[in-house]
């Protein structure tokens, strides 16, 4: 029963906060990229594999990329 009160709640807060929802994932999305920055990539290259680390991150990034554009 919790559930379905929740979820009417949840989609009421969404429409109150609409105007303001792309700046707040926004956000979000800036706080991910300071922590894959931050705490990922030092890690990364502690090891004796830097290189393909370095090569897997900018794959990952190519392909993120390349799906945010054909699926937009």
């Amino acid at each position: 029963m919790v559930e379905p009160i929740a979820a009417v709640a949840g989609a009421g807060a969404v429409l109150l906060v609409r105007p303001i929802l792309p700046y707040a994932l926004a956000f979000a999305a800036g706080a991910m990229v300071y922590v894959v920055i931050e705490e990922v990539i030092p890690e990364s290259q502690l090891g004796q594999n830097t290189h393909i680390a370095t090569i897997g991150a900018m794959l990952g990034f190519a392909v993120m990329m390349l799906l945010d554009v054909a699926l937009k």
